[in-house]
């Protein structure tokens, strides 16, 4: 699982900045899908070769002059809390302020990693500007421009060296199937785990957000092995929705990361939401294979629509996962809760499916023969052969002339036509185009 940094600070002081250097540095994948385009509070990066998550902690404006402490309280407390790494960034510009004061008094008392960055020093006439923040009693500071990356390198191969191991999970205990069961505070994660493992391993409590960390718990069923991922949300709902919405997200990026099957709870009577449809995205950008699951179906009244109408809706909204299954239960009843198991083992051996070079390159020309690509400048696109290179997510690798030549719709037609064709139809899959010399 890959380390978390998080940048914390008060309005105003550059987060943002800093993060949209250090995310454009290592992107994270996008996805050209349908539905998919979603607000960025996190993403994933690299520096020096090692990766990690980052995480802006901004984006609220304060009420008040009095409520500005009690946000900046909950939100450093939550990042100390979430994170693996801090990044306390200050003004240069305003000086030293009792606020970054009161953030220092919160992070003493932390075991973790925190890095103390001024910020907004542009060039030498700036510099002196750093000595006010000595006061804090912080041997070393790192002054840095967020906006024009003057002493970004300095900052970062300092936090690289002190990133801890992120090592790949998945590779670990591969006999078993990992199941993470994500969504929003208050959906039934925790009823859901307790009902699956027959017993209370986790506090279920009507409370958005009674779980506070991801709850590993490895069991057998007829004869299978799986480790269930009780995810956490936020231990209470915070007053900022905000920061309940980005360490939400936060907690789903460590699960999905670990998960082969994400089990996407959705609330029968809410519908779908923004939120789950950013947790849905999350789980489609790291390739992991999703079911979606329609808790407190028990509350719902119902007649002959009622199935289609929602399975409606949730398609229209998630447009990216219109491959993932969805299934209708009650955590608290147990009504087809054993049913998702078939879906897990079902959607798994897709996942973990591997085909055989010649019988790919085989279909894959009659798929291509049936419906050519569109030339270009009145030349062919030359297809040489076909590959997989991976599972977990099935990943594919096309050879041709001109890679960069091919259109997404072009590629949507391939996509849809090796799941139908190969067995892939309810897991996500990747398609790359390579140069034959590559």
């Amino acid at each position: 699982m890959k380390p978390v940094i998080a940048i914390i600070g008060r309005p105003n002081v550059g987060k943002s900045t800093l993060f949209n250097r250090l995310a454009g540095r290592g992107k994270a994948i996008v996805i050209d899908e349908p539905g998919a385009t979603r607000d960025r509070n996190y993403a994933e990066c690299n520096w020096n070769d090692r990766p990690f998550t980052l995480i802006d902690t901004g984006g609220f404006e304060p009420a008040s002059a009095v409520e500005i402490l009690v946000q900046m309280r909950e939100q450093t407390t939550l990042a100390i809390e979430e994170a693996d790494i801090i990044l306390f960034l200050m003004d240069g510009r305003d000086g030293l302020t009792p606020s970054d004061q009161e953030i220092t008094r919160l992070l003493r008392l932390t075991e973790k990693k925190v890095f103390f960055v001024v910020n907004k020093i542009d060039g030498p006439r700036h510099e002196a500007l750093v000595s006010d923040f000595y006061r804090l009693g912080i041997e070393t500071l790192y002054a840095i421009s967020a906006q024009h990356g003057q002493g970004l390198d300095e900052l970062m191969d300092a936090v690289a060296e002190k990133l801890p191991a992120g090592g790949p999970v998945r590779e670990v205990d591969e006999e078993r199937i990992r199941i993470a069961v994500i969504g929003r505070p208050n959906v039934g994660k925790s009823s859901l785990v307790n009902r699956i493992l027959g017993y209370e391993r986790t506090i279920a409590n009507p409370v958005p957000g009674t779980t506070r960390d991801a709850i590993d718990t490895p069991f057998t069923r007829n004869g299978k092995r799986f480790l269930l991922i009780d995810t956490a949300g936020i231990r209470r709902k915070s007053r900022i929705s905000l920061t309940l919405e980005k360490y939400t997200i936060v907690q789903a990026i460590k699960a999905i990361d670990r998960a082969d099957v994400a089990l996407i709870l959705l609330d029968a009577q809410e519908g779908i939401s923004e939120q789950d449809v950013k947790i849905a995205g999350l789980a489609m950008e790291h390739g992991t294979a999703c079911i979606l699951v329609v808790n407190k179906w028990d509350l719902i009244e119902k007649d002959n629509s009622t199935i289609g109408t929602h399975v409606e809706n949730i398609r229209y909204n998630s447009k990216f996962l219109e491959f993932a299954p969805i299934i209708f239960i009650s955590a608290l009843s147990g009504q087809r809760v054993t049913k998702i198991f078939d879906l897990v083992e079902r959607v798994y051996a897709q996942y973990t499916k591997r085909v055989e070079t010649g019988e790919l390159n085989r279909k894959i020309r009659e798929i291509i023969e049936m419906n050519p690509p569109p030339g270009r400048r009145s030349r062919p696109h030359i297809f040489n052969y076909i590959t997989q290179v991976a599972i977990k997510p099935p990943t594919f690798v096309l050879f041709v002339r001109n890679p960069d030549a091919i259109h997404f719709s072009y590629e949507r037609y391939l996509i849809n036509r090796i799941r139908e064709t190969f067995g892939f139809a309810e897991v996500p899959i990747r398609l790359f185009f390579r140069n034959k010399g590559d």
